[in-house]
């Protein structure tokens, strides 16, 4: 099939690369004359594991191709997918559609013959009427179907969310694009991924209703870390003991500073918004929102605490910047709080990510950005692990500890037992644990 995808950002891209290489003829399009450029040679302009192969293996086979002309890549296609960003409208938290429904307007004048018009994209309910309407007041010869086709995509996994996915959701009010969505997925049958086709509003309400449950699950184990810590209780085996239970499953029980990215925290703003413009209050949403906020910025005072309860003059090594690990992405980063609340209080801090550095000097003043974990020790007063990045699970703990003024070591993330910790003779502070390790001679 020919598939046109508006948009190059990260759904764009990796939604284009993997329909390619399922043997699909590709055409990504976007505005930004250096990034189409930069892509036709294989420049990849975010982190993904796996995509910069993934991208060179389909432009040499001739499945894969860039372009800044929209309307001649959309005037062949058969699917022209929408993917183009919905960010949190300044001041008020609604989903900013003006990307989507430019876009409308553009391919509304370029379609050719009978187009499916699939908006990836996470847009508000209804937001699928106004592109189908805009499409039939700019073009009333259109022979267009409008369905939505929600991603479902986990930065730093996403190909293989893509090529091996949970379900596949598709929501649409014209029967002539069951056929033709069908054949753009064929290829994954092998995999038994469950096609779910839908009414298309119900398709646009699915993507946020997976996101917030999976943010109130965050922020739910979050809470009940915070009742650990006060009641001597751990965090991680009530996790496991719930988990167990098939009826809340295992994933997203994992206690830490808060939840952040490009998707979390713009879509259970957007929830909440839904809900208030329908008349049905998310008041679940609501509350989600308000305690991520507060709990990432709470990480910078246990991390004071946890230096006595003053880190004016003192240094503190900040590992990991990115909201996950095996992403670049240092949107609504758990990170960025934490800094500027320890800066505020007059600490100097050094840190280090293997990603997340070049977007974080936009973001951050005032840090200094090590070139390893080892550096970013070096002359510390405390340690703080933000991000659990594969490297900093095995890190030499006595050479961190050699390295560092005071052994203080904030574990944000669990990586760490308290009891080997308290071995290496750290002062040792994690996340919901409540119980104090029993610290052996080797500590003393």
């Amino acid at each position: 099939m020919k598939i046109a995808i508006v948009g190059s950002g990260y759904v764009g891209l990796v939604t284009g690369v993997c329909l390619a290489d399922f043997g699909h003829e590709v055409v990504c399009i976007d505005k930004d004359d250096a990034k189409i450029a930069a892509l036709r040679e294989g420049i990849i302009p975010i982190y993904e594991p796996g995509l910069d192969a993934l991208v060179k293996s389909n432009i040499s086979a001739g499945r894969l191709r860039f372009s800044t002309d929209l309307p001649a890549s959309v005037a062949p296609a058969d699917v022209v997918f929408i993917a183009v960003g919905t960010p949190s409208r300044r001041g008020d938290g609604h989903a900013d559609l003006s990307f989507v429904y430019a876009v409308a307007r553009e391919v509304a004048g370029a379609v050719t013959g009978f187009t499916v018009v699939a908006t990836k994209s996470t847009v508000p309910v209804g937001t699928g009427d106004e592109v189908a309407h805009i499409i039939a007041s700019i073009n009333p010869d259109a022979d267009v179907a409008v369905v939505s086709n929600p991603e479902f995509l986990r930065e730093g996994a996403a190909i293989e969310d893509f090529k091996r996915p949970d379900r596949i959701v598709i929501g649409l009010e014209d029967d002539r694009a069951r056929e033709v969505m069908t054949e753009v997925y064929r290829p994954l049958y092998l995999n038994q991924a469950p096609l779910q086709f839908t009414a298309r509003r119900t398709a646009e309400l699915i993507k946020y209703a997976a996101n917030a449950f999976l943010a109130m699950k965050i922020t739910f184990i979050n809470e009940i870390a915070d009742l650990c810590e006060v009641a001597g209780a751990d965090v991680q085996e009530v996790a496991r003991g719930i988990g167990l239970d098939n009826r809340i499953g295992s994933k997203f029980l994992h206690a830490g500073p808060g939840y952040g990215g490009s998707c979390f925290p713009k879509d259970t703003q957007a929830l909440v918004k839904i809900g208030q413009d329908f008349g049905s209050p998310m008041r679940l949403v609501e509350t989600t929102v308000s305690i991520n906020d507060h709990r990432k910025r709470a990480m910078s005072r246990k991390v004071i605490a946890a230096c006595g309860g003053d880190v004016r003059g003192k240094t503190i090594g900040v590992l990991g910047l990115t909201f996950k690990p095996n992403t670049d992405d240092m949107r609504e980063a758990p990170s960025i709080d934490l800094i500027r609340g320890l800066q505020d209080r007059g600490a100097s801090v050094v840190a280090f990510d293997p990603q997340g550095m070049d977007t974080a000097r936009s973001l951050i003043e005032g840090v200094r950005f090590a070139d390893n974990a080892y550096e970013t020790a070096r002359g510390a007063d405390a340690i703080v692990l933000v991000t659990e990045w594969n490297e900093f699970r095995s890190l030499d703990l006595d050479r961190i500890k050699s390295a560092m003024i005071a052994p203080v070591f904030v574990d944000l993330r669990n990586v760490y037992p308290p009891q080997e910790m308290a071995r290496h003779g750290f002062t040792y502070v994690g996340i919901g644990r409540g119980i104090e390790p029993v610290a052996d001679d080797a500590a003393h």
